[in-house]
């Protein structure tokens, strides 16, 4: 049984884990791309299709983490100082993945998806009206010349409404975005490769391993 569950462990952490770590770092790229060219279709489409195996594969890694612990359970391993270590780190790894990389990740998609989107065409104007018969005027003879009108001053042009960015303003919040999350998954994948080792090494294992 220890040797089933310990299978398991390591397949779903392979399987799992191993895709999340690999899109996560391909995502960053591709949402840039996404949006440096909003009508190319398949930027966008890739960074759709890796923006899903992170959800979908990280789901099945709570399969990794079920079977880790029964498996640290039948080993007879809960109180060693490796796993307590590699416990932590994993929750740390979770946090990051929830609360940080995904939400990010949807942030993007979501500007991608704005930014694919035609614009709307402009309303066409209504035709316009024939102007109305002048009336005629009796002719009378002009008492003084009138000075000219002064031309008025050019109106001044109106600040753009609360809450609105320019394009290039939106532009630059989205790649920051993409930076912080490019350092999201670097902690992450940090993490994973700790753990990893940890798993490996076992240092001060009483198992003799």
């Amino acid at each position: 049984m220890t040797k089933l569950l310990l299978s398991v462990h390591v397949l779903a952490a392979i399987l799992a884990i191993g895709p999340v770590a690999v899109a996560a770092s391909m995502f960053p790229p591709a949402a840039r791309a996404a949006l440096s060219a909003p009508g190319d279709g398949q930027a966008a489409g890739t960074a759709r299709v890796l923006y899903r195996i992170c959800g979908v594969y990280s789901a099945l890694g709570l399969v990794a983490v079920v079977f880790g612990f029964f498996t640290a359970q039948s080993l007879g391993v809960l109180g060693e100082g490796w796993l307590i270590a590699a416990i932590v780190l994993t929750t740390l790894a979770a946090l990051v993945l929830a609360f940080a990389v995904l939400p990010t990740q949807r942030d993007l998609i979501d500007e991608i998806t704005a930014a694919g989107q035609p614009a709307a065409p402009p309303a066409a104007a209504p035709p316009a009206s024939a102007p109305p018969a002048a009336a005629p005027v009796a002719a009378e003879p002009l008492l003084a010349a009138e000075p000219p009108a002064a031309a008025e001053p050019p109106a001044a042009a109106e600040p753009p409404a609360a809450g609105t960015l320019p394009a290039t303003s939106t532009g630059e919040v989205a790649l920051a975005r993409g930076r912080r999350l490019a350092m999201s998954v670097g902690v992450f994948n940090l993490l994973w490769v700790t753990v990893t080792v940890l798993m490996i090494v076992r240092p001060g294992s009483t198992t003799g391993a």
